[in-house]
């Protein structure tokens, strides 16, 4: 099973549950492009696809939000490593050009505020966002996200953000692995998505 985190983690964010598989499942955690030991990595969500097809190979795919969806781009362009797929608060991208392009514009600015304030003041701002407001304090694993580099997370924002992301909606049919979609409880937007998703 290979674990895919999400914008601001590490593998190691992952740990809690993949332990919980460990036991009768062989468990990858990977860093993604601009994230934790790949820091200095660049990569879009494709070619981040590819260094996963490269890396880890035939597997069980997990990714939550950034991670899900370069797991998607994977099942897209090597659907033969893939045997399922499960996508937490992952989207198929922003459909509306407009919208993508302010998406995108949004995602310049985080990537700016990254490079200026350094990663420790960037993630402070970060998990105060209304969208980890039910968060639990443990569960922010901040001394694990410290280990990113500012222009790493950057360089994250800038190509596999969401504003740089193209549409998949049109080509889900294609993905032919046994798919689980999940949302948070909470999570109004991404429990839309993930009905759409399905």
């Amino acid at each position: 099973m290979v674990f895919v985190h999400g914008f601001t983690q590490t593998g190691r964010s992952w740990l809690p549950v993949a332990e919980q598989f460990a036991a009768d499942h062989e468990v990858v955690l990977v860093d993604a492009a601009g994230h934790g030991y790949s820091s200095d990595i660049r990569a879009n969500l494709q070619q981040g696809a590819d260094l996963l097809a490269a890396t880890t190979g035939e597997a069980d795919y997990v990714g939550y939000s950034m991670g899900g969806r370069l797991c998607l781009h994977l099942a897209l362009a090597h659907p033969h490593l893939v045997r399922s797929l499960t996508l937490l608060g992952a989207t198929a991208g922003i459909e509306d050009p407009i919208e993508r392009a302010q998406r995108r514009a949004a995602d310049e600015v985080l990537a700016c505020n990254a490079q200026a304030d350094g990663v420790e003041k960037f993630l402070v701002k970060w998990l105060a966002l209304p969208l980890f407001a039910t968060l639990p304090v443990q569960a922010r694993a901040l001394e694990d996200r410290l280990q990113n580099t500012a222009a790493g997370l950057a360089s994250s924002l800038r190509l596999a953000g969401t504003g740089s992301q193209q549409p998949l909606w049109d080509h889900l049919a294609e993905i032919t692995a046994p798919v689980l979609v999940l949302a948070g409880e909470f999570d109004d937007k991404f429990t839309n998505i993930a009905h759409r998703l399905v």
